[in-house]
């Protein structure tokens, strides 16, 4: 039976970057990433690019390749997190030796029921632990998107200021061209001019 730490330092391997939950069908990206096939999916056509959420690296194209061995993982971890057998896979509360079951919003612990009805948590809130992670997760994701989108915005913002910079230093070489040519003429005319004049008697 693995223990508590193997358990969770196994559990990180399949978590998916994007919606911070197991794996459901991993696809591995050309940059050796790995994501659920639809996070990925929901990541590209927000952005309309197709970049890694994690080392931002462009791709040509959409092209997904199944991850078996991520999978495969995935399911034994999840097996193993649920196995209702594995009591040392629980986590217990150091001082009563309870079941870890609620979630103190107030001190923002996990707490034992026996915890609960303490004085030091007199007054506090509680939740299920299910229902807080399920909060904060929505908490998380809601910060990620915004910084998403953000960043996409900056993205967006400096591709513009590069495209303005590329038209200003165009017209300047136009500018740069077009007086040099007019200088040109204008050496022209007044050599013409002064040959002229010594020629006159």
């Amino acid at each position: 039976m693995a223990s508590k730490g193997e358990t969770d330092s196994l559990s990180e391997e399949v978590i998916c970057p994007v919606c911070l939950d197991f794996f459901i069908d991993p696809v591995i990206l050309e940059c050796g990433h790995n994501f659920c096939r639809s996070c990925i999916t929901r990541c590209w056509e927000r952005e309309e690019r197709n970049s890694c959420p994690e080392c931002r690296e462009l791709f040509a194209d959409r092209t997904l390749r199944v991850n078996r061995a991520l999978a495969n993982l995935t399911q034994k971890v999840r097996n193993l997190s649920l196995n209702p057998k594995g009591k040392e896979s629980k986590r217990h509360c150091e001082e009563h030796e309870e079941e870890l079951k609620l979630f103190c919003e107030t001190d923002k612990s996990l707490i034992c029921l026996v915890c609960r009805d303490a004085q030091e948590h007199r007054g506090h809130r509680f939740m299920p632990i299910k229902e807080a992670v399920k909060i904060y997760k929505d908490q998380i994701k809601s910060s990620f998107d915004s910084l998403t989108k953000k960043k996409s915005d900056f993205q967006e913002k400096e591709q513009q200021q590069k495209e303005k910079i590329s038209g200003v230093l165009e017209q300047s070489h136009s500018l740069q061209s077009h007086i040099t040519s007019q200088f040109a003429e204008l050496r022209q005319i007044i050599t013409e001019k002064e040959q002229s004049l010594l020629l006159k008697p």
